[in-house]
């Protein structure tokens, strides 16, 4: 099982849309009306149940859906040293509705023994069998760093941090850490997520950055580092891939614009085995930018959207695939849905069974675009 490594041919990037039994449950959990070994037991059934689901479908690759998180990003974030879970005056504002005020502040020097994701993914660990291997997700270091300056958070970020340098060598060595010890636990295989890509290649987004005297060049490379100090010195059988898309919260997304400008530097540049890609509307640009990748490395094309139940054309999303390999050799591409169905809790406007015909899509497709 530890020779399995992602990406596959068919794939996904991770979240699933939670069961009615687990919202109502971790709702309990708030409200201080259950303990957390009662919502831990709930979460154990539906994962259990989640991975039954994964494997019914053919899939190579098994999560934990993240079933035991609120976000997609911030649970891993207050699960290091030196971070607290603040709630915002307001959200993110996506195109179409804003998220829930969820964010993270930093208390002290930021470090990464002992995170809790270590043991939701031994839990998932116990599924593997022959054919079938789990994987983590966590969000990129990039993205924390991000989290970090947001807003009125620079103020205390600044202040316990004065010196950006120190953050961001504390940062990746807190990840650094985490990732040991997923790895000592057996992981063999680690998505790291991360919007700020998708961000930074947005244009509403650099107005304001220019206006700060921010240069594209600047913050992209400060990204690119941050990730890359993270990943440097690990083992040589650990496989790791990134996740980038253009945000993902209820059907809505935060970005748009093309990988173009940044490609030179984390598809060129980052230390990853693989990039799962969001390429399922116009938003995403061409697959010019794929010319970027280097030789070697695999890339997850996310044609099929998991915004909204209609299901793509197989002939279309086959097309795309052979444009896309004009860039990057067949064998070095795979498919996927272009995010997860449940970046947050609230997931997306579909239903359970529309997420599996989704999947059952992708395999599809894959089956006979690669026979």
């Amino acid at each position: 099982m530890s020779r399995l490594q992602i990406p596959f041919r068919y794939d996904y990037v991770g979240s699933f849309l939670r069961p009615e039994e687990l919202k109502q449950a971790r709702a309990a959990f708030a409200e201080g009306k259950i303990s957390q070994e009662q919502l831990t037991r709930v979460e154990d059934e539906c994962i259990t149940q989640l991975v039954k689901k994964q494997k019914e479908l053919g899939y190579h690759v098994i999560t934990d859906g993240e079933f035991r998180r609120s976000y997609w990003h911030l649970d891993f974030m207050w699960g290091l040293n030196g971070i607290e879970h603040i709630e915002l005056d307001h959200g993110y504002y996506f195109h179409g509705e804003e998220t829930t005020h969820g964010s993270c502040r930093v208390t002290g020097k930021i470090s990464g023994e002992n995170h809790p994701f270590v043991q939701h993914y031994r839990f998932v660990k116990q599924f593997e069998e022959d054919g079938v291997v789990a994987k983590q997700t966590i969000p990129a270091p990039a993205q924390t760093l991000a989290e970090l300056y947001r807003e009125d958070n620079a103020k205390t970020t600044v202040q316990l941090y004065p010196d950006k340098e120190a953050l961001i060598r504390d940062i990746a060595a807190a990840y650094h850490t985490v990732i040991l010890e997923l790895y000592a636990a057996g992981c063999r295989n680690l998505q790291m997520d991360d919007c700020t890509w998708g961000m930074i290649v947005d244009e509403g987004y650099w107005k304001a950055r220019v206006s700060e005297g921010v240069t594209l060049d600047e913050e992209a490379s400060t990204y690119l580092k941050v990730n890359n100090l993270a990943l440097s010195d690990l083992p040589e059988d650990l496989r790791v891939a990134t996740h980038i898309c253009r945000g993902n919260y209820h059907s809505a997304y935060a970005s748009s614009g093309p990988y173009d400008s940044v490609a030179p530097y984390v598809f060129a540049k980052e230390n990853v085995d693989a990039f799962y890609l969001e390429f399922d509307d116009e938003r995403s640009g061409s697959f010019d930018c794929l010319a970027q990748v280097p030789a070697g490395k695999k890339v997850v094309l996310g044609l099929v959207t998991t915004k909204n139940p209609a299901l793509e054309n197989k002939d279309d999303v086959i097309r795309r695939i052979r444009e896309a390999a004009a860039f990057v050799p067949p064998e070095n591409l795979c498919l996927s849905p272009q995010c997860g169905f449940a970046s947050c809790e609230i997931g997306n406007k579909l239903t359970q069974e529309e997420q599996w015909k989704k999947l059952e899509l992708v395999r599809e497709i894959a089956e006979e675009a690669w026979q």
